[in-house]
């Protein structure tokens, strides 16, 4: 029986949150969602949209599971088309293309790999072959490989998460903003590791440093042209990444280290992303958003 923790915001008709989770893990990253046990809550459903993205299209990388899926779900509510990226996890990419279209989204599903610069270009262009257009721009994929100890960070682990995590922020924004316009905007996926740190993850979370900073400048570079920049730094989100990259033993104490005592559930972090993807956040760029479970952190 896995204990569960009411939501505050619907306490009397609620989802339940779990507080721990069961022993798991996947030896492939990214992981499958669809093999998780409980599977993260993507969508809420007391959450009503208000048109607040009607005739937008977002390109959502990472966009098939974990925080991307319920990013997708709550923008389909909101009125936006989305193009979800994803390297390999395609069961769990037709699953969330499935939820989208049950809240009248479309979605196209995109299959590659963001490490290679060439393929944000053929990203962006599908989607505006698919949609027209292109409005918003959510830069969340991501992996980690925790390590006790930096000298066991090979260099090619080292590669391959700066590769992941950072680099296509570079390739995917250039790719992108000759279509952007006054008005759009573009969200990075941040964590609550580069202001709290994480001994475990000291590759990880300075390529999250390194989107803080690259959040800031090219929001000072972009402002001239309307065009918002900005980041959410989410605390431990029960995700495909967290059984796919920690020990059987580690998940089964995930998230109890917070103030709230338990780890978040990707539709608990959407409505920020649909805040700094809509006007109701038209005089913020160049900030970070954290949700994080009542950790401090210095911003």
């Amino acid at each position: 029986m896995i204990p569960m923790y009411p939501y505050y915001g619907y306490q009397t008709k609620c989802q339940q949150v779990p507080i721990t989770f069961p022993p798991q893990h996947q030896d492939v990253q990214p992981g499958l969602e669809y093999l998780m046990n409980p599977i993260p809550i993507s969508d809420n459903p007391h959450y009503k949209g208000s048109c607040k993205l009607e005739g937008k299209v977002a390109i959502i990388t990472g966009g098939d599971s974990g925080i991307g899926r319920a990013v997708a779900i709550g923008f389909a509510k909101e009125g936006a088309d989305t193009a979800i990226v994803y390297l390999y996890e395609r069961e769990d990419a037709e699953a969330t293309k499935r939820m989208v279209e049950h809240y009248g989204g479309r979605c196209l599903l995109i299959e590659g790999d963001l490490r290679q610069p060439g393929f944000s270009v053929d990203v962006v262009k599908r989607t505006i072959e698919c949609y027209g257009k292109l409005d918003i721009l959510i830069l969340n994929q991501g992996v980690q490989f925790p390590q006790e100890s930096i000298a066991n960070i090979s260099n090619e682990q080292l590669e391959d998460t700066y590769r992941t995590n950072i680099l296509p922020h570079f390739y995917m924004t250039k790719a992108a903003l000759p279509y952007l316009k006054p008005g759009s905007a573009i969200v990075s996926t941040a964590s609550v590791t580069a202001y709290a740190g994480a001994p475990l993850l000291v590759d990880y979370s300075s390529t999250k440093g390194a989107i803080v900073s690259f959040t800031r400048s090219l929001s000072l570079q972009l402002v001239s042209r309307g065009i918002r920049v900005n980041a959410i730094a989410p605390g431990p989100i029960w995700t495909p990444l967290i059984v796919s990259s920690y020990s059987a033993e580690y998940v089964k104490t995930f998230g109890l280290e917070t103030p709230m005592k338990r780890a978040g559930q990707p539709f608990e972090l959407a409505p920020a992303y649909i805040y700094l993807a809509s006007d109701d956040s038209s005089f913020v760029t160049g900030q970070v958003l954290h949700v994080n479970g009542g950790v401090m952190t210095e911003t």
